[in-house]
């Protein structure tokens, strides 16, 4: 049964979805991220800092005595060609979507015997596109950060990869129009895939879902 579930970037997106999820599940969901989620405890940090967020995960594991799951929903996006977007944006994505992942699962692991962690890739994570260097970079390594981190826990941790296609969430706001999907009716809600997410977490014990990818019908990034 689901107990303290550690949500990153859990107060907007698809984070802000697992944790209504989670709740929903009779879980307690607990979020880092750089602002205040609804109604969850949390700790306020910047996921580039690794430091910082190593630091705050502890912060929330004593606090709350510990971890049964950890989700890894946190990510940013710069889209560009490699020559256009300024070297500090690039690698403040690898930074965020990569190491920031590795650093909160890093701390959480002595707070997680026999529990879960659940890393969020992306269809970018196995198909590489034009203009989204730093963002298939750091989704690429995720994937292989997952795969490596199942095979060294493997009896302890259970964990799984979750590759989403674009989701209908504020993740694009910010971009140009040249890259804004075209149509926002054929990316999935964000609580259809925090709804998978719990459905991973729920397993019983001795199984695992080790990966998933989970996308509208008609993704334009999948296959």
């Amino acid at each position: 049964m689901l107990g303290n579930v550690l949500v990153t970037g859990g107060s907007a997106g698809l984070g802000a979805a697992v944790v209504d999820a989670v709740r929903e599940a009779g879980a307690t969901p607990l979020v880092l991220d750089k602002s205040a989620p609804d109604k969850a405890d949390f700790e306020l940090v910047d996921l580039a800092d690794g430091r910082a967020a190593e630091a705050a995960v502890r912060t929330l594991a004593e606090r709350h005595g510990g971890f049964s799951a950890v989700v890894t929903a946190a990510g940013i996006d710069r889209c560009g060609t490699l020559a256009e977007v300024p070297a500090e944006e690039w690698d403040q994505v690898v930074k965020v979507n990569l190491l920031g992942t590795a650093a909160v699962v890093r701390a959480a692991l002595p707070y997680l015997e026999n529990g879960r962690v659940v890393t969020i890739a992306s269809t970018l994570g196995l198909k590489a596109v034009s203009d989204a260097t730093a963002y298939c970079a750091s989704k690429f390594g995720v994937v292989g950060f997952t795969r490596a981190l199942a095979a060294e826990t493997a009896g302890r941790v259970k964990v799984t990869l979750v590759v989403p296609g674009g989701m209908r969430t504020h993740f694009f706001d910010d971009r140009t129009e040249q890259y804004r999907p075209m149509d926002l009716e054929k990316l999935n809600p964000p609580d259809r895939v925090a709804a998978a997410i719990v459905f991973a977490l729920n397993q019983p014990e001795g199984c695992e879902i080790r990966e998933f990818v989970v996308a509208h019908s008609e993704e334009p990034s999948w296959p």
